[in-house]
C-alpha cells in the first residue's frame, strides 16, 4: 500500500491528538508531592498584620505573596480550644460528630473524666512515662490524612508532629505512618504502641542531638532591640505571667535556670517552634516524604506560640518576639522543602486552632469591659441554689469547657426530681450571674434567646455523651482562666477569627473576604486531590484559591 503525505498527516495529527488527550488526563488527576498542614496555635487573624512589616521576605511575607489568603474564616463551634481545632480541620467536622468536645471532658454515662487522646490500652515508645500511653481513639471520624491512606490503597505516607500529644495525634488520623511528640521527662520525641513497637532510628538520631537542651542554654533576649517592638505593650506589664523562679516578665529570661527547675519549660518559649519545625525537617528525610508514586502528607503543629500566648498575653514582647522568630524558622523550612521536594511540587497550608482575648487586666486598664468567671465559686453557689429547690446537694460536678456537668445517678435516683426542672433553674439563675451573658439547656435551645451564630456554634459542639447539658456563654472580654496572661474557648471574634492560607501546588495569589470556615479546609483538600471527603465532613470547598478547576 502507498502511503500518501495526506495519510501521514493525518496519522500524525491523531497522534498528536492522543497525546494531547493522555496529557489532559493527567493534568486533571495530577497530585502534588506532599502536602504540608500547618497549624500555628492560638494564632489570631490579625498577627498576619500586626507584625506584617517585621516579618522576613520568605516566611509569612512569602504565603501571603505567593499564595491565597481566606482573610474570613471562622471556628463554627464551641469551645475552641486545641484539641476540637486540630480535629475539626483535618475531619472537616464539627465536635457533635468528630467526638472531640474539649482537650478533656466528662463522659456522661459513666462519669468519668477522658483527655482527649488518652488511651490504657497502649503504652509509652521511647519513654517510661505516661506521656506516651495516646492514641486517635477517641477521634469519631476519619481525617483527611486517613482519606489520602485510603484513597492510595495506604501507599502514601502520613506523619504526625508536635510538642503536644493531642495537636500530632489527632491530625494525623487514625491510619498515619507515625505520630510523635515531646515527652519533658526525658526531652525527647515519643510516641506508643498504637503507631508501632519501636522508634525509628531517624527519630533516635533526632534524640540524641540533645537539641532541647542545646535550644535552653541561653537567656532568652528580644532578636532586635527591644525599644523597637513598637506593637507590644511595656515588657514589664502587671498583666503577664512569668516563669517559674522569675520575680518579673522581662527580658532577658534566664532560661538555662529556668529550664533546670522546670523542663517542660522549653514550650513557653520561641525556641520550642525551633525544635518542632527541625524535627519536622527529619521526619520528611526520615520517611523520604514527597519521593513517592503518591501523596504524602506531613501535619505539623507550632505550639509555643500557645503556650507564650497563654503566659504573657497577646500583647506582650514575648509574643511579638515569637512570631518574628517563628516567621525566620518558617522560612527556614519552607527553602528546605524547595531543595528537598521542588518548589510548586508541594502544597502548604497554614491555619490555627484558635485565636485568644487579651489579658483582663489590659482590657481593664484601657476601659474596656472584662472580667474573670469564678468557675469554683459559679459551682459552690450554684449547688447551694439547687439544694435548697431541690433538697439534693452535689448536683453539680464540674463546669468544663463551659457546660455544667451535673451528677447524673444522682439525679435518675431522685424518683421526685425533673431533670428538666433542674436544668430550667440553673439556667435562670446562671444568667443573673456578673460576666454570664447566656446560658442554654441544650437539649431545648431552640426555645433559648441566644443569637445566631453563637446558638448554631453552642449546637455544633455539643455531643450528648461527651458533653453536660447547659453551656455558658461569657460576656464579650469575659473568660474562665488564669488572672494573667490569657486563655480562649469563646464565640468571639478574638478566638474564632483565624488565618488560612495556601500557597504552592496548583494555588493562584489572591486573597478572599468571603466567609469561609474551619471545616472548609478539609473539604478543599479533598476536591483539589479528588478524594472522598473525610466521612463526617460539614465543609465546602474553598473553589477560588485553585489555578485549575480541581477544587471546583
Amino acid at each position: 500500500m502507498t502511503v500518501t503525505k495526506r495519510m501521514v498527516s493525518t496519522l500524525m495529527l491523531a497522534a498528536f491528538g492522543v497525546m494531547q488527550g493522555l496529557s489532559a488526563a493527567a493534568q486533571v488527576n495530577a497530585k502534588p508531592k506532599l502536602i504540608v498542614g500547618i497549624v500555628v496555635d492560638q494564632m489570631r487573624w490579625d498577627y498576619l498584620y500586626r507584625y506584617y512589616d517585621r516579618y522576613e521576605a520568605g516566611g509569612f511575607k512569602r504565603m501571603l505573596g505567593e499564595g491565597f489568603s481566606c482573610e474570613n474564616t471562622y471556628i463554627s463551634h464551641l469551645p475552641s480550644f486545641t484539641a476540637v481545632g486540630h480535629s475539626t480541620v483535618y475531619t472537616g467536622s464539627v465536635p457533635a460528630i468528630h467526638g472531640i468536645t474539649g482537650n478533656d471532658w466528662t463522659d456522661q454515662v459513666t462519669g468519668r473524666r477522658w483527655y482527649c487522646t488518652e488511651d490504657t490500652t497502649v503504652q509509652a515508645v521511647g519513654s517510661n512515662s505516661s506521656a506516651g500511653k495516646m492514641s486517635p481513639r477517641n477521634l469519631l471520624a476519619s481525617t483527611i490524612t486517613d482519606e489520602l491512606k485510603i484513597a492510595t490503597n495506604f501507599r502514601s505516607r502520613v506523619v504526625g508532629v508536635s510538642l503536644k500529644d493531642r495537636a500530632s495525634i489527632l491530625p494525623a488520623g487514625h491510619t498515619p505512618n507515625g505520630a510523635f511528640w515531646l515527652d519533658d521527662a526525658n526531652a525527647s520525641f515519643i510516641t506508643s504502641t498504637y503507631y508501632m513497637k519501636e522508634l525509628p532510628e531517624w527519630v533516635k538520631k533526632f534524640n540524641d542531638r540533645k537539641e532541647p537542651q542545646q535550644l535552653m542554654s541561653q537567656p532568652w533576649n528580644t532578636m532586635y532591640p527591644i525599644t523597637s517592638y513598637t506593637n507590644s505593650d511595656e515588657d514589664n506589664s502587671a498583666w503577664e505571667g512569668t516563669f517559674k523562679g522569675e520575680n518579673s516578665p522581662v527580658f532577658p529570661h534566664n532560661l538555662p535556670a529556668i529550664y533546670k527547675q522546670d523542663p517542660g519549660s522549653l514550650r513557653t518559649t520561641p525556641f520550642g517552634n525551633t525544635l518542632t519545625l527541625d524535627f519536622a525537617k527529619a521526619a520528611v528525610e526520615g520517611y523520604d516524604l514527597g519521593n513517592n508514586q503518591v501523596t504524602d502528607f506531613l501535619t505539623i503543629n507550632c505550639a509555643s506560640t500557645d503556650y507564650v500566648g497563654h503566659q504573657f498575653g497577646p500583647n506582650s514582647i514575648e509574643v511579638e518576639d515569637t512570631y518574628l522568630r517563628l516567621d525566620k524558622d518558617l522560612s527556614a523550612f519552607f527553602s528546605f522543602l524547595d531543595k528537598r521536594v521542588g518548589k510548586g511540587n508541594y502544597l502548604v497550608f497554614l491555619t490555627a486552632d484558635h485565636g485568644a482575648a487579651h489579658a483582663i487586666d489590659y482590657m481593664k486598664a484601657h476601659n474596656i469591659p472584662a472580667g474573670l468567671n469564678q468557675d469554683k465559686k459559679l459551682i459552690q453557689d450554684l449547688n447551694a441554689v439547687l439544694q435548697a429547690k431541690f433538697g439534693l446537694s452535689g448536683l453539680v460536678n464540674s463546669l468544663m469547657n463551659y457546660h455544667v456537668n451535673y451528677d447524673l445517678k444522682k439525679i435518675e435516683a431522685a424518683t421526685n426530681v425533673s431533670f428538666d426542672a433542674i436544668k430550667k433553674v440553673t439556667v435562670e439563675w446562671l444568667v443573673k450571674q456578673p460576666g454570664i451573658q447566656f446560658a442554654a439547656d441544650i437539649d431545648n435551645i431552640g426555645s433559648s434567646a441566644i443569637p445566631e451564630p453563637i446558638k448554631a456554634m453552642v449546637v455544633n459542639g455539643y455531643n450528648p455523651k461527651r458533653c453536660g447539658q447547659v453551656m455558658i456563654i461569657p460576656e464579650p472580654g469575659w473568660f474562665s482562666g488564669p488572672s494573667k496572661g490569657t486563655t480562649h474557648g469563646n464565640w468571639n471574634p478574638y478566638d474564632i477569627h483565624i488565618p488560612l492560607v495556601f500557597m504552592g501546588w496548583n494555588i493562584k495569589h489572591g486573597s478572599t473576604n468571603d466567609i469561609t470556615h474551619m471545616t472548609d479546609i478539609a473539604a478543599t483538600l479533598a476536591a483539589m486531590l479528588h478524594i472522598q471527603m473525610p466521612n463526617g465532613c460539614v465543609g465546602k470547598p474553598v473553589t477560588a484559591i485553585t489555578t485549575t478547576a480541581n477544587a471546583q
